[in-house]
């Protein structure tokens, strides 16, 4: 039983946020239903997305309406809240929160609450580069990725109606800046996709196209391990994909990618993959966070020297107990994600009801990465697979992980339909601008122009 009524306020709707919440109405359905606890989750957009699928949905394995899950439905004991949270007072318990409504009113709405989980989530970490806030293409979102796949095959309408050599090389020049999971996967995905389409040109070759891929480091991919970096490397060499480790970008200024070594690549397609930061949020609570940012947190997911405040993700500093060094903490990925929102929830039902609180405690089991359809790396519990294997445990390891039945049964049926016919290669890049047409019929102002867009989607 709980000991007296709880408001527990949810901010973010991503792995966390979404997983902890789903946690909570479970453990807690018959106080739910008592009126003894309330459940709050504010969330910017109204799904959580299954960031593992982006590649896939960029590439059109996947309809980007699966990547998602809705949280109001997956939810439907909680109070969902569409907005965000702006700052938040832990002294006096309350969050400051941004909707829809309050933005056109330009005021912001209090939530109080009597337990906080900060679920946040990351956003991309980008560096003061020249043109790389103005041309650069980001890939955390479904929107970034189904956007992104209009524009890659934008470009290759472009390259193929031009008869001027320099745009054409520009438009079949595609620069991918981070060799982590995001960077590796979608450059992988997204060039077997255009290699695919090339045959659907009269003018245009898979081998007149440019794929680069810009590392920092003197490897990729090191979540498994350096034997399947290197072959990672060899595979993506082999597939006339240019890999350029121990390098960086210096400028992207007029569409012009400046690499650290001197080369310098003509552009209109420039992806930043390199890596993510905390989400600003932390830093305006009154919480205590590491010298990077995030919030230190205990073992059982608490806010470090807090009460009632609790903490995971990618925004969290959580110690890893499983590690021989002393310090270490767990790293912000979607698995420790998930199996840290199991924890926290049941540790926030075990505070409310006076019980002793669970230590998080999880082992890195490996990871799996898809480089295009029928190809990938994995490693899984000190095993090692390539090629197809890799491939093929990488979509039964991330159909059992995605959320609802729902969503399996759907994904499933999309890959097995994926696999009988062929692949779609439309463009539907009008719908980043659905009422140019419009506008133009009703005397507006004329359609949107490629000039407009420093990407250069049309």
């Amino acid at each position: 039983m709980v000991k007296e009524r709880a408001r527990i306020l949810v901010v973010g709707g991503g792995y966390v946020g979404m997983y902890t919440a789903l946690r909570l109405q479970r453990k807690l359905r018959a106080e739910l239903r008592r009126g003894e606890v309330e459940i709050t989750v504010v969330s910017p957009d109204p799904y959580m997305t299954y960031q593992p699928f982006l590649p896939e949905a960029a590439a059109g394995s996947i309809s980007p309406r699966h990547v998602v899950v809705p949280l109001r439905r997956v939810l439907d004991h909680c109070h969902v809240v569409i907005g965000e949270v702006t700052s938040i007072d832990h002294g006096v318990r309350t969050a400051a929160v941004t909707t829809l409504a309050t933005a056109e009113e330009g005021t912001s709405e209090l939530l109080g609450y009597d337990e906080l989980v900060l679920a946040p989530g990351s956003v991309a970490r980008t560096l003061p580069i020249p043109g790389l806030a103005e041309y650069g293409i980001g890939f955390k979102t479904v929107e970034e990725a189904i956007g992104l796949r209009n524009h890659v095959i934008e470009q290759m309408d472009i390259a193929s109606s031009t008869r001027d050599p320099g745009i054409r090389d520009a438009a079949l020049t595609f620069v991918f800046v981070g060799g982590g999971y995001a960077g590796v996967e979608a450059l992988g995905e997204l060039e077997d996709m255009a290699r695919y389409t090339a045959r659907y040109y009269h003018n245009l070759r898979p081998e007149d196209m440019k794929w680069i891929l810009v590392e920092a480091t003197d490897r990729i991919l090191p979540e498994v391990g350096p034997e399947m970096g290197r072959y990672t490397v060899t595979q993506l060499r082999r597939r006339n994909i240019q890999v350029l480790l121990e390098t960086r970008l210096e400028s992207c200024a007029d569409r012009v990618a400046v690499l650290s070594d001197g080369q310098r690549f003509p552009t209109r397609t420039l992806v930043w993959t390199a890596g993510v930061k905390p989400h600003p949020l932390i830093a305006a609570t009154d919480l205590p966070r590491t010298d990077r940012g995030r919030l230190r947190c205990t073992a059982q997911l608490t806010v470090d020297g807090t009460e009632h405040a609790w903490a995971a993700g990618d925004a969290a500093a959580v110690p890893d107990v499983t590690a021989a060094e002393p310090g270490a903490e767990t790293a912000p990925n979607a698995q420790h994600a998930v199996r840290q929102a199991r924890v926290l929830g049941d540790n926030i039902v075990h505070s409310l009801r006076g019980e002793p609180l669970e230590t998080y405690a999880h082992k890195y089991v490996g990871s799996v990465a898809a480089l295009g359809l029928h190809k990938g790396v994995a490693q899984f519990y000190g095993r090692r697979l390539k090629g197809y294997p890799a491939w093929f445990m990488h979509r039964v390891y991330h159909l059992s992980r995605v959320p609802t039945f729902n969503r399996k049964a759907r994904v499933l049926a999309e890959w097995t339909l994926a696999g009988l016919f062929k692949r779609e290669i439309v463009s539907l890049g009008s719908l980043e601008h659905p009422r140019a047409e419009f506008e133009l019929a009703a005397g507006g102002k004329p359609p949107h122009s490629p000039s407009d867009d420093p990407k250069g989607s049309s």
